[in-house]
């Protein structure tokens, strides 16, 4: 299953990079991804973030491993739990118009190819754009 999604940030690409790798701030605006806790205050390559997303009713306790980072380019991370893998690429572009954030997550393992319902795309395409929503009027507010 892959999820993709982009928005565009009236905001330069500096503030939005810098809102979006500053872990400090997360609990401030994001409202998908709870609960974080790491070693480091910015997100950077091979760090770890603890967290809990809630997809539906129950909260569901992750660890985000930080695969690479392109600074004000791109991000990627994965999140292994029990039989499902999400590998997760989010991609800054400076525009005239600001800043356009591409989301792209592909889902695999076990639960999505045997038992798909347990995780239906329209749920976790709507978290997407609830995250990138949230990174909107995060970038946007303090402009």
């Amino acid at each position: 299953m892959i999820v993709e999604e982009s928005i565009l940030i009236n905001a330069d690409l500096k503030k939005v990079w810098d809102t979006f790798t500053n872990l400090t701030c997360w609990k401030d605006w994001n409202s998908v991804i709870m609960d974080v806790e790491s070693d480091v205050k910015c997100i950077e390559s091979g760090c770890r973030l603890s967290c809990n997303f809630r997809p539906f009713l129950f909260p569901i306790n992750a660890t985000i491993e930080i695969q690479g980072v392109i600074p004000q380019k791109s991000i990627s991370w994965s999140v292994k739990k029990l039989s499902l893998i999400a590998e997760h690429e989010f991609d800054f572009q400076e525009t005239d118009k600001g800043t356009l954030v591409t989301s792209r997550e592909i889902f695999d393992g076990f639960i999505i190819k045997k038992a798909g319902f347990f995780m239906p795309k329209q749920k976790i395409h709507s978290l997407t754009k609830a995250f990138l929503n949230d990174l909107k009027k995060a970038s946007e507010y303090s402009e």
